[in-house]
This record gives C-alpha cells, sequence and structure tokens, in this order.
C-alpha cells in the first residue's frame, strides 16, 4: 500500500510562515508530509515552476441566501432565493478561483427567529462542493433569538454574528447592537459588522432624490466616506465599552480604516477586512451612460484611484489584515437582478452588489504580488491564513502544514489572463472585472487531497462540501478590560 495517497512534487510552497521548494504528502484527505523529497505515492503532481498555495479561504461570501416570498417554508412564511448564487454554482465559481472554503451567511427577516433558518441553511450548503462555514445575521435581536435561539446556533457550530449599521430592514439601532455585542461576549462568538450611517444614509439619499439625482453614480454620493467613518467608530467604541471582539468588513476608505488602527494601538480586538473592488473599482464606474453603472453597485461604494494607494498602504501596515470576496451577485438582466424595479428606477431601489468570488484571488496576487505591492506570504495571509485564523477555522483551514486539510492551489505566477465573465463560472450574467488583465492564475485547486478544477475545469461533484462547525478559540475571547471595571450582562 502506498505511504500517500498524493505527493505534489517541486513547487514552491507557500506554508504561511515562509516559502520553500519542496514536496507536499497528502494522506487521507490531509496534508501528511513537507519534506525535500515525498516517495511512494499513490499519485503525484508535477508543480515545477508553479506555487503551492494554501486554498483560499473567503469569509464574507453572500450564498443562496433567503427573504421571504416564493415557495413556503415550514413556518408558513413564502421564500426565495435574495440572489441568483445557488451552492453548486458558488462552488464550481470558488474552485475556478483557488478558494476552497467559505463562511456565507444565514438570514433573519424581521418579526422571525433564527433557528429554522439556520436549518434551512445548513441543508443548502450541503448541497454543493465547497466546504462551508456560517455567520448568523441578527436583525431583530428579540428576548426569544437572543436568550433562546443563539445558544442553539452557536452550539452547532455556528461562532460569528453578524449586524448591520445600516439598511432598512436589516439595521441594528445601537441598543440592538449593544444586545448582540452581549450575547455574543456571553457565547464566545465574533461579531461582524457593516459600518454605515443609516439615519446619515436616509437623509442624504431624500435630499439627493429630491434634488432629481436619481442615477446608478448617486449612489456613491449617498453614502461618502463620513458614514463609513462615522459608524466605524461608534461601532467600535461599543465594541469596546462591552468588551467584545469584533471584524469590520468590507473597509473601503482610509477614513474608516483609520479608526481601526487607533483602536487596535489601544489593544482593542477589532479586525479589519477589505475586498478586491476597493483596489480596482471607483465611483466613476457607477457613471457608465444608461443603466450600465448598476453593475458597479456596492456598499460601501467604491471610492477613486487615489483611495487604492490608501487601502494598499492600511494592508502592508497590517490594519486590514483580510480580502475577502464580499460576493453578492444580481445579473445585470432577468426580472431577479438589478433591473428588477426598471431600468429607470433610482439608484436606491437597484439591488445593491457584485460578484467575486472567482476573481479575488486573481485580482490580489495580480495587483499585490505581481505588482510588487505585498511579498507572496502577505498574498497567503491575506487570503487563506488569516481569515481562517480570525473565523476559527485555522489550523484546519489557511495553511500548508502536516495535520491541516489538503486543500491547496497549484498557482501560476506568470500567467496573464484576461479576466471576462465566463471565467468565472458563476450563476451572474456579469463580472465587474470583464477585460481587467490579471498576472498569475490557478491551474489546479484542490480540496481534502481531491482535484477539484484542473485548467479552469470543474469536477468535483455536487454533495462533496462539508460544512465546518467551530468551537470556541482564544483569538475571539474578551480581553477582560471594562470602563471603571464595571461589566454588566
Amino acid at each position: 500500500m502506498a505511504e500517500y495517497d498524493l505527493a505534489i512534487r517541486g513547487g514552491l510552497v507557500a506554508t504561511g510562515f515562509g516559502a520553500v521548494r519542496c514536496d507536499v504528502g497528502v494522506k487521507d484527505g490531509r496534508i501528511a508530509a513537507i519534506a525535500e523529497k515525498v516517495e511512494g505515492a499513490a499519485r503525484t503532481i508535477d508543480a515545477a515552476g508553479l506555487y503551492v498555495l494554501p486554498g483560499g479561504v473567503d469569509s464574507h461570501c453572500h450564498i443562496e441566501e433567503t427573504s421571504r416570498g416564493g415557495y413556503t417554508m415550514s413556518d408558513g412564511e413564502p421564500q426565495v432565493t435574495v440572489n441568483e448564487e445557488s451552492f453548486v454554482t458558488a462552488s464550481t465559481s470558488a474552485f475556478a478561483g483557488g478558494t476552497t472554503s467559505v463562511v456565507c451567511f444565514i438570514p433573519q427577516w424581521k418579526g422571525f427567529g433564527i433557528w429554522e433558518r439556520y436549518q434551512d441553511a445548513r441543508t443548502r450548503g450541503e448541497t454543493g462542493m465547497l466546504d462551508f462555514a456560517f455567520h448568523q445575521i441578527i436583525s431583530d435581536p428579540t428576548d426569544a433569538v437572543i436568550h433562546d435561539e443563539v445558544p442553539k446556533v452557536v452550539a452547532e457550530g455556528v461562532r460569528s454574528l453578524k449586524v448591520f449599521l445600516t439598511y432598512e430592514p436589516l439595521h441594528l439601532s445601537d441598543a440592538e447592537y449593544i444586545k448582540v455585542l452581549i450575547a455574543a461576549r456571553k457565547h464566545g462568538c465574533l461579531v461582524t459588522v457593516h459600518c454605515e450611517n443609516y439615519d446619515a444614509i436616509g437623509w442624504r439619499t431624500q435630499a439627493l432624490l429630491a434634488a432629481g439625482m436619481t442615477g446608478p453614480k448617486y449612489h456613491a454620493w449617498s453614502r461618502p466616506r463620513v458614514v463609513e467613518r462615522e459608524a466605524t467608530h461608534r461601532a467600535i467604541a461599543l465594541a469596546e465599552l462591552v468588551d467584545q471582539p469584533i471584524q469590520v468588513f468590507h473597509v473601503s476608505c482610509e477614513d474608516a480604516a483609520e479608526e481601526i488602527a487607533r483602536a487596535q494601538a489601544r489593544g482593542v480586538k477589532v479586525w479589519g477586512e477589505t475586498c478586491p473592488q476597493y483596489v480596482t473599482l471607483t465611483a466613476a464606474d457607477m457613471d457608465r451612460p444608461g443603466f450600465e453603472g448598476a453593475k458597479f453597485m456596492c456598499s460601501p461604494a467604491p471610492r477613486d484611484t487615489a483611495e487604492h494607494a490608501r487601502i494598499w498602504e492600511m494592508i502592508r501596515r497590517g490594519t486590514l489584515d483580510v480580502v475577502s470576496s464580499d460576493h453578492c451577485g444580481f445579473s445585470y438582466e432577468g426580472t431577479r437582478g438589478k433591473g428588477s424595479s426598471g431600468r429607470d428606477a433610482s439608484f436606491e431601489k437597484i439591488p445593491n452588489g457584485i460578484p467575486g468570488l472567482a476573481a479575488r484571488l486573481p485580482i490580489v496576487f495580480s495587483e499585490g504580488v505581481s505588482k510588487g505591492r505585498i511579498g507572496l506570504e502577505e498574498f497567503v495571509k491575506l487570503t487563506a491564513t488569516n481569515p481562517a485564523r480570525i473565523m476559527g477555522l485555522y489550523p484546519k483551514k489557511g495553511v500548508i502544514q502536516p495535520g491541516s486539510d489538503a486543500d491547496i492551489v497549484l498557482w501560476d505566477p506568470a500567467k496573464k489572463v484576461t479576466l471576462t465573465n465566463a471565467l468565472m463560472q458563476h450563476a451572474i450574467d456579469y463580472t465587474p472585472y470583464e477585460g481587467l488583465e490579471v498576472t498569475g492564475w490557478p491551474v489546479s485547486t484542490i480540496r481534502r487531497g481531491e482535484v477539484v478544477m484542473r485548467d479552469g475545469k470543474v469536477q468535483a461533484e455536487p454533495g462533496t462540501g462539508r460544512f465546518l462547525p467551530r468551537g470556541p478559540y482564544d483569538l475571539v475571547k474578551p480581553r477582560g478590560v471594562a470602563p471603571d471595571g464595571f461589566m454588566p450582562g
């Protein structure tokens, strides 16, 4: 019997702690050896001239989320998916781009609980090929949800609660946000936060509409940097008050990142995440003729090219230590996508979000490593190791070391590719990165020792993805620091 199921030979292996040219041996879906030479394998892959990287971990994806309307669920309420990406199509897109694990979202509807939504999301997730974990969105923190249902989903392995400080009907008041923070602290969860000021955006939106400024370009005008900066400051301050670790999602500008940096300097447990759109797209993309600008609408809105350089600096400083996709796809055509309210709809009625699962790693590598902004190890940390660590999936995921899952991407650092929607292999009918040339591309993706993508052809079987339950982990434990030493709740 062969000692190893698979040997990957001759590549430059980025372990998360340094790059070394060596072989990797895989046994029973896990990394069994990293050595100068691995012999006795049933199968071998020649990785000469390639980088051997940990499979990407995308800790911010909206996949097959549900909203009320459509078909009937057990609570008697109708339900449809918010966006068009199923777990099967998302898995295909992720593997095509070198991502092997995701953390996506379980919705909560106002007036309803979360337990049935968890059960539904878990069933949906198991239809795909990706390994997956969940954030639980809390949009209605009733006593029943906080005291009865949050402990149940945490016991199932959901270790992060997601809150929105904007969007109707998702946003929480400060009092509701504090309630979620206290629950997270009690049950050992991370809280992830969308930071924009709900009332400020509402006021500015109404003023823009009254002035006849209704096109997609005014989406960016409705939510300038200051509303993100203010909400980031407030989210951190309240988390510090409660002594609860948080991660600030999709930071788009230096102003918000500086709030995170100041808190980190005080010792507060706060982490910052950004996305490829904030180093490639700009507000000017939303000013394209007709309805075309809707393709680039996401929140926070892309800023300008000068902001790209500032975001890269915040990445190099370590203030922003995760790059996720915030994949949230709505097609351009059809009745469920960007034009669902009509091509003449004002900006506040246009679905908000862009696809990016497959594009994430190629863009970060090309804009980062290939252009000399970051090194290979920094790339691995941003796209795999750090998201796995912050989400409590490390060292099972996000690193190449003995005992870890054999999630591996063979990467050609010199391959030049022009991004097209066909290459993304998602369910959405466009990519906002159409025509962008990247240097560096995944040629094979391996999930738990199985080759699931080779040369752009995905070969995994639906239903082979695994749920990733997360237990308690030290990183998100409170510091034990409270104003005046007083910590209620």
